[in-house]
């Protein structure tokens, strides 16, 4: 499937036919996650927020927010709580701040208790306010908050005081006392305007006295990730990377799966394709081996990446595609000796269809079957064979390890004389005819399945 693009139903397939190794392996992603969830503790975090009255611009809220997060601020709270496993740099990790909509700064507090965690958020944000009414420079001076009100009370007494002046002056109509007049009465006015303008300019007249809009909420739940995020984090993990790790190798495999890739692999010819019932056993000499047999627990002894088998006729129509193929066989190669039937090792499909061309052969010519591996492949020399005729599935293995085994049958003089397809069907249930050999009989032959490929 190298080339075929990635559609729902390859995806469905993996998780059918590899069901068994998913589940497993989410499993122990799921086990990771827990064991990750204990080297890191439970976190809590709360939220306390405090409103800014006046008007105040966004970048203006965004150094509050700053000022929040500050050394001072953080140094003097963890001073405050006295956690002596903690320090103000410490607290850096455990406290953020943001700016809202409506001048509110939330200040944000995590602990490994919502108790500590409540008082967290809460303290910072008691120290915050107080640090930056100092910075405005209202509440922690009171002679400098005491100056603009004596200023108010000074102006109020000149303003009075020109007042009586003005109605002491000469009450007559002489130039003098209306000029004195006129002048007294501009000075009470830019005395007000004055006035005015202090109060407009003093910034702390409306940014001032922060208002912290009550305690932080005790936390109720763990903050993220928890536990059981971890846990199911770390299933879905494994999921996922097993799935998307079927579909890399399936998509940088290049695997011969046309009659004209594998005859050009094994430098032969294709004698002709058989098929194999799926519901038929292999008859091994031997159970395979503990690998083999966790292969069947996990269901890796079958392709993922095939689709599923096809319906078939019935017993004789199989059987006649075998009979064609030893009759071709025949023809083109007339063999005084015996012919070795080579499969590659882990081929179960061509296995199955190797064991009927020896029951379909009879005498002539006379076959014998070799299962060669196909990481160190290695055919034995043999005066009872002259030819190789080579069975496999297609899309099993890769054109360098066809190569290999057509080297391995040329090292033992054995030349490749043809080429087998097996194809697994979805076979029919019924009765054999009479004559005809029944379905879980062995036939008898030679099997090879030693590791080094030689003959059993």
């Amino acid at each position: 499937m190298s080339d075929d693009p990635i559609r729902l139903a390859t995806m469905g397939r993996i998780i059918r036919r590899r069901l068994r190794l998913l589940t497993l392996l989410a499993v122990v992603g799921a086990l990771v996650g827990y064991g990750a969830s204990l080297l890191f503790p439970p976190r809590y975090t709360t939220s306390a927020s405090v409103l800014l009255p006046g008007a105040w611009q966004e970048r203006e809220l965004l150094t509050q927010a700053e000022i929040a997060t500050s050394s001072v601020v953080l140094d003097r709270a963890a001073a405050t709580l006295g956690w002596t496993e903690v320090g103000g740099g410490g607290l850096r990790d455990r406290v953020s701040a943001t700016a809202a909509d409506g001048n509110i700064i939330t200040i944000s507090g995590t602990s490994d208790t919502p108790e500590r965690a409540q008082r967290l958020a809460d303290q910072v944000a008691g120290q915050f306010v107080t640090f930056a009414a100092r910075i405005a420079g209202a509440g922690t001076d009171p002679e400098a908050a005491a100056r603009p009100e004596a200023l108010r009370q000074l102006v109020t007494q000149t303003s009075r005081r020109i007042t009586e002046l003005a109605d002491a002056a000469d009450p007559g109509k002489s130039v003098e006392s209306v000029q004195t007049r006129t002048e007294l009465a501009k000075l009470r006015t830019a005395l007000q305007e004055a006035v005015k303008k202090l109060e407009q300019a003093d910034p702390a007249s409306d940014k001032a006295d922060m208002i912290v809009m009550g305690p932080a909420a005790r936390p109720t739940g763990e903050a993220p990730p928890t536990r059981t995020q971890l846990v199911g984090g770390g299933a879905l993990l494994f999921f996922l990377l097993t799935v998307i790790g079927h579909l890399a190798t399936a998509r940088m495999g290049r695997r011969p799966r046309t009659e004209a890739e594998i005859a050009a692999a094994l430098g032969s010819t294709v004698l002709g394709t058989v098929d194999v019932p799926a519901d038929r056993p292999v008859h091994r000499p031997d159970g395979g081996g503990p690998r083999a047999t966790i292969r069947r627990l996990l269901g890796l002894d079958v392709r993922w990446d095939v689709p599923a088998p096809r319906p078939s006729g019935d017993e004789a129509g199989r059987r006649v595609r075998y009979r064609r193929v030893c009759a071709r066989l025949r023809e083109q190669h007339p063999f005084t000796q015996g012919l070795l039937l080579v499969v590659p090792g882990g081929d179960e499909t061509a296995l199955r269809a190797a064991e009927q061309l020896v029951a379909e052969a009879g005498a002539e010519p006379r076959l014998r079957v070799v299962e060669v591996s196909v990481t160190r492949p290695l055919v034995r020399e043999s005066d009872d064979e002259s030819g190789a005729l080579v069975v496999l599935s297609a899309g099993n293995r890769t054109a360098a390890e066809l190569a290999d085994i057509a080297g391995a049958c040329a090292d033992a003089r054995q030349e490749v004389v043809g080429i087998v397809l097996a194809g697994m069907v979805r076979a029919r249930r019924e009765k054999s005819a009479a004559g005809d050999p029944p379905q879980n009989t062995t036939p008898a032959f030679a099997v090879g399945v030693d590791a080094s490929g030689g003959s059993a």
